[in-house]
């Protein structure tokens, strides 16, 4: 298990997301130093009274230079520049990570030098109150961080970050940055775009001298709580995503339109079928966020040392939805390469980690965590 105790780490932009960053690794990793940079006195003033920093930096580079491990928490489009003025600054051996929305044009524009020492996040989580002053400690618990990391990723870099993020509470899964892009795109920059457009909609009502909004009950008020998000900050992602951003806006119009078919032709069949596939959809969501680990087992995985194999290996199985708990690689030597320990939950887990690894042609095997302990 890493040891954080002597860690500093670098918060680049202490907004909501890098405030609650800093809280939790002071409280739960007992991080004894956390420099922040924010654009303004202001918000790091709040910060160091918040207790979510311990040190101000007047520059990127000021902050990035005594860091061992460097969040970048600026808006996405700034993201890419903000990790080269930091990577310039900061020791060969600092991680470099970020916790943008966007993760693809990112990713694709690395160097082969750039991702030895950046692996690409994002937590799924927030809130629709922004500010340093929202920040709180729990923010990140049980969230899923999605980390994204190019075919040169340092392994011990990776699984020091994974660490790093599994004990502040959230749950680190790697994935493909295309795969991440488009599913965010579905999943929250969509809900976003029909949560404003759903409230303009509505705020352009007046009937009989009453405002339409006035009337507004919990089914409106929870399909737009993300509206008027920071316009700024969303804009930004939307831009950045703008391809799979417009190919779910196109599906959805095409949902919308058969709706509207089956609305106009009054075919209830077809309207009860709609809502009955949502329940189902929105129940299997539900019962996977109450799903309870149970024991824990070692998929071991011999690996040969040679680009991509680490980020091969780990995204494969975040796309199958397997969640790896923990991880550690032991190095044997540059020609045989080493071993990769994946933690899981369940047996029936590590049992699919393996045939989908095998399937592949890794010699994987899981065996019980206590006995991977021992032995």
């Amino acid at each position: 298990m890493p040891d954080f105790s002597n860690t500093t780490i670098a918060i680049i932009g202490v907004g909501l997301m890098g405030g609650s960053l800093g809280l939790a690794a002071r409280e739960r990793l007992d991080v004894p130093r956390v420099i922040g940079y924010s654009r303004t006195a202001r918000t790091l003033k709040q910060a160091l009274e918040l207790g979510a920093i311990t040190d101000e930096a007047g520059s990127v580079e000021e902050a990035a230079a005594d860091a061992d491990i460097i969040f970048v928490a600026t808006p996405v489009r700034s993201i890419l520049e903000v990790i080269r003025q930091v990577m310039a600054a900061s020791g060969p051996g600092t991680i470099v990570t970020d916790i943008g929305s966007t993760k693809s044009g990112l990713m694709h524009a690395l160097t082969a030098a750039e991702e030895k020492r950046f692996i690409g996040g994002h937590p799924v989580c927030g809130s629709e109150t922004a500010g340093v002053g929202n920040s709180r400690e729990e923010l990140f618990d049980n969230a899923t961080w999605f980390l994204t990391s190019g075919k040169g990723v340092d392994p011990s870099n990776y699984e020091r970050l994974h660490g790093f993020i599994s004990r502040i509470g959230a749950l680190p899964t790697a994935i493909d940055p295309d795969a991440h892009d488009r599913i965010m795109a579905l999943v929250s920059h969509l809900p976003h775009v029909l949560a404003n457009s759903a409230m303009n909609q509505v705020g352009g009502v007046n009937l009989d001298g009453r405002e339409a909004l006035l009337s507004a009950g919990p089914s409106f008020k929870d399909l737009t709580r993300v509206a008027g998000s920071n316009p700024n900050v969303w804009t930004d992602i939307f831009m950045e995503n703008r391809r799979w951003l417009g190919e779910a806006l196109h599906e959805h119009r095409d949902s919308i339109d058969r709706i509207i078919a089956a609305v106009e032709a009054g075919d209830e069949t077809a309207l009860t079928a709609m809502i009955s596939e949502a329940a189902a959809n929105h129940n299997r969501m539900l019962e996977a966020e109450q799903l309870i680990p149970s024991e824990l087992f070692v998929v071991k995985v011999p690996v040969f040392d040679r680009p991509g194999v680490f980020s091969q290996v780990t995204v494969v199985l975040g796309n199958a939805g397997i969640n790896i708990e923990d991880l550690s690689f032991h190095r044997i030597s540059a020609e045989q390469g080493g071993v990769l320990s994946l933690v899981v939950s369940g047996s029936e887990t590590g049992s699919r980690a393996v045939g989908i690894l095998q399937a592949l042609e890794y010699d994987a095997v899981a065996v019980p965590y206590t006995d991977a302990e021992t032995g």
